[in-house]
């Protein structure tokens, strides 16, 4: 046989370098290319803070842009939905709060399975939240507040940031708490409730230290407690709602990182690598203590300790969400 090493040899070459071409892009020197973050709330809003502060440190990590892209609407599960739609090739990532763990009970229809259709990155970072008011309210400290909301029933309004919304979940677990029937004001959003707030349009507003805190330095709002089962270093002269009455009274926002079913490990350890570092960059860490939030322990910085995580939170608030009577389609 008359075999043309040279011709034969070239056409190997080609055949390896298109392979090399198709192969997928983790199995490379993963990241290649940019990485997108995708938020489930609006921008400026307290998980978008977080979001965009980590993306920026992860980035150096990874050697590539770490984009933030929000995806708004339905209390998060529109952004879910596209990420475990999403290509499971470790370029598109989700970062969600307490919302995940709620979801399943809070909508009779859901296209998506929190504890079966991700892969589980890590946690992120636990957040407080404050209960404040208007400017304006009447009432000093939260004895005098539950007092006046009880003597005004429900012409008490409540801002919360939408359905499926933590400040949607707090607002409900304060009502039980309280024993008032007050009137819920749902907006598109933090930004629009903290603004209907500061504008004397509504009372009162359960949310995150990530937007609160400026409001509440600034002398714009009447602080009346924090959430957690003690008192915050950023707020120490700040009372918690436990200590004022509402015994066992507590939620903290908590935040973890998820992935499309099926994405590469190697895709996941990089990128939750690259997360453990950022959240020990002194500049991040700072920024983050600034705001309340706290980094949570090292055996939750990993995949399976947000999986266990989830699927308690998920078991706690089915049947706190099944008393309140709160669905949606």
């Amino acid at each position: 046989m008359n075999f043309n090493i040279p011709r034969t040899a070239a056409i190997a070459g080609a055949v390896l370098a298109s392979l090399a071409c198709a192969m997928p892009a983790w199995s490379q020197a993963y990241p290649v290319k940019p990485i997108t973050l995708v938020v489930p709330f609006s921008a400026g809003g307290p998980t978008d803070v977080v979001a965009r502060l980590l993306a920026a440190a992860m980035g150096k990590t990874l050697g590539q842009t770490v984009l933030v892209e929000n995806k708004t609407g339905a209390g998060g599960t529109i952004s879910a939905t596209y990420t475990a739609r999403a290509t499971p090739d470790g370029y598109t990532f989700l970062i969600h709060h307490n919302g995940m763990a709620t979801a399943p009970a809070l909508y009779r229809k859901l296209s998506y399975k929190p504890l079966a259709d991700f892969e589980y990155v890590s946690q992120v970072v636990d957040v407080p939240m404050t209960l404040v008011g208007r400017k304006d309210l009447p009432a000093k400290d939260f004895k005098e507040l539950q007092a006046w909301a009880k003597a005004q029933g429900d012409k008490t309004n409540l801002a919360h940031a939408g359905l499926g919304a933590v400040s949607h979940l707090c607002g409900v677990l304060l009502r039980q708490a309280m024993g008032v029937e007050m009137t819920t004001v749902p907006f598109q959003g933090t930004g629009p409730a903290m603004n209907a707030l500061l504008a004397g349009q509504v009372d009162l507003l359960c949310d995150q230290t990530t937007s609160t805190t400026p409001f509440i330095k600034a002398g714009s709002v009447k602080l009346y407690g924090v959430t957690t089962p003690s008192r915050l270093k950023t707020l120490p002269e700040t009372p918690t709602l436990q200590e004022q009455g509402l015994k066992g009274f507590q939620i903290v926002v908590w935040h973890g990182i998820y992935a499309p079913k099926g994405t590469p490990k190697e895709a996941i350890e990089k990128f939750g690598a690259a997360l453990r570092t950022a959240l020990k960059d002194p500049a991040v860490v700072q920024r983050l203590t600034d705001l309340g939030a706290v980094i949570p322990s090292e055996e939750k910085l990993n995949p399976e300790g947000l999986r266990t995580w989830l699927d308690q939170e998920t078991q706690r608030y089915a049947p706190v969400i099944k008393a309140a009577g709160q669905f949606a389609d």
